[in-house]
């Protein structure tokens, strides 16, 4: 359908609704608050797909480039038959029709940067007066887009930020955090779209990823090249349907099959829970030991059921040794391994362990902080981040907005603001034209500016009348992520 039909209801007759001699609108997008403690910036990441996709690729193909007759029809049924007798008319639509292409301004801070929150992230704003209506009729579209992407590239930064601290204090291999968080969050997000944003998203802070269709949605929009770069890995790995179908009887027989047959050498990861996780830590595994430990590549046992700190650091009211010592310490009888320089143990390269279901960042931190406590490094165990991170959220995770904050009436501008006195103050919005500097290592905002003031600052035209100015990498964005740029 054409990309005007998806907006909001209400937003067709706008156009009508402003003051007569409107000219012009000006907008920004805004983190208003923060749901998550101690995340008190947000990272930008988004726009330029939203461009991409949906200015000039749906435009053009399901408009543009579609015969007028055709759009205008389309659009005046769906609109008809949605609000019955009404005066929206088409001949604006026609009229943008007949330009050929958006005639609008997008300026944006990089993609990657973090943002404080009540910081806009980017502004926008119509080029030519007549299609003033056009700034805020794409505020239903670009608020669909563009907000869960920016959560998920929030939280995985704030995963990072996890494991990076604690690789720092106990491991000796700090730079295997980067594969330490794996995405497993595709089958449980709403959609297709949203698998593909969130887990392109998770890959500017990692490179585990079982979300295969990120990495090719990071090169068609975000100028990745899988040839050339890591933009997104994993490994074998089993499902519970190929132990059971060993049966239980077989299922030693089944480790032993994948271990020396299937994959005698490389990495693979098998699900070790299907029946009793602790008799294939305290029976299996030992029989198994030669095996393992002559092997070139590294058995990763996944526990995917219980409590992940109790499963993987031990549960110090468990009933049995196994469940008190926990995945990590059996491993660590069975195989050893050595202690780094730091002090703290690290598993032979062979076995290592990945918890794949149900982790939060509180639970992460808490395996993390659990190991170190009992003298394990970090980089032991790799955790599996699914739908559970990164769908339970929503826009208001961050509280994002889109607001108009300037416009031009019979050639006046006009600084507006909205400020509800039943609000706590969290949809008070900025006022007039922005300016965004970059001051102290932190955006800062500086509202009413003039239009002199609004060309400076950090705020850079990424698309004007049609045309992509800016294009960014995959790269240059992981490199601002990592605070490289």
């Amino acid at each position: 359908m054409t990309p005007l039909l998806l907006t909001d209801g209400y937003k067709v007759d706008h156009r009508r609704q402003y003051p007569d001699g409107t000219t012009l609108v000006y907008s920004n997008w805004t983190p208003r608050k923060s749901r998550i403690d101690g995340v008190n910036e947000v990272v930008f990441f988004g726009l330029q797909y939203f461009i991409k996709k949906y200015i000039l690729e749906d435009f053009e193909r399901y408009f543009f480039a579609k015969p007028k007759a055709e759009v205008l029809q389309q659009y005046s049924r769906r609109i008809n038959n949605y609000l019955g007798e009404n005066n929206v008319g088409t001949e604006h639509i026609a009229a943008l029709h007949d330009l050929g292409y958006i005639p609008m301004v997008f300026k944006a801070v990089p993609e990657g940067a973090s943002v404080p929150i009540r910081v806009p992230m980017f502004t926008m704003y119509n080029t030519l007066p007549e299609f003033f209506w056009l700034t805020n009729y794409f505020e239903t579209l670009l608020s669909n887009v563009v907000w869960l992407p920016c959560n998920s590239a929030t939280i995985a930064k704030e995963y990072r930020r996890i494991l990076d601290k604690y690789a720092g204090e106990t491991s000796s291999v700090p730079e295997f955090v980067q594969w330490q968080a794996h995405d497993f969050s595709m089958r449980g997000m709403a959609g297709i779209d949203a698998s593909l944003i969130s887990s392109a998203a998770h890959l500017l802070s990692f490179t585990g990823t079982d979300t295969i269709p990120a990495i090719d949605f990071l090169e068609q929009y975000y100028n990745a090249d899988s040839d050339s770069e890591l933009v997104g890995g994993s490994v074998p790995a089993t499902e519970h349907s190929v132990m059971c179908m060993g049966t239980t009887e077989g299922e030693y027989e089944t480790f032993k099959r994948l271990i020396t047959e299937v994959y005698p050498k490389g990495i693979v990861s098998i699900v070790s829970d299907t029946w009793d996780l602790w008799k294939v830590l305290t029976d299996y595994l030992p029989r198994l030991k030669a095996e393992i430990t002559g092997r070139d590549g590294k058995v990763v046992v996944r526990p995917d059921s219980g409590n992940p700190v109790d499963i993987l650091c031990g549960d110090l009211d468990g009933k049995t040794e196994e469940e008190r010592k926990g995945v990590v310490e059996l491993l660590w009888d069975v195989f050893g391994g050595s202690t780094n320089n730091k002090g703290y143990k690290e598993l032979i390269p062979q076995i290592g362990a990945i918890y794949g279901d149900s982790i939060t960042l509180d639970r992460a931190t808490q395996i993390c902080e659990r190991l170190k406590q009992k003298g394990f490094a970090s980089t032991n165990v790799v955790l599996g981040i699914g739908s559970f991170t990164y769908q339970y959220n929503t826009r208001d995770t961050f509280g994002f907005a889109m607001k108009a904050t300037y416009g031009e009436v019979n050639g006046e501008g006009r600084e507006i603001f909205k400020d509800p006195v039943t609000d706590d103050g969290t949809k008070k919005s900025a006022k007039g034209m922005m300016k965004i500097t970059h001051e102290n290592g932190a955006y800062q905002l500086h509202d009413q500016a003039s239009w002199e003031e609004e060309q400076k600052g950090e705020l850079k035209e990424v698309f004007r009348d049609g045309k992509l100015l800016i294009d960014q990498s995959l790269s240059e964005i992981r490199e601002r992520i990592a605070g490289k740029r």
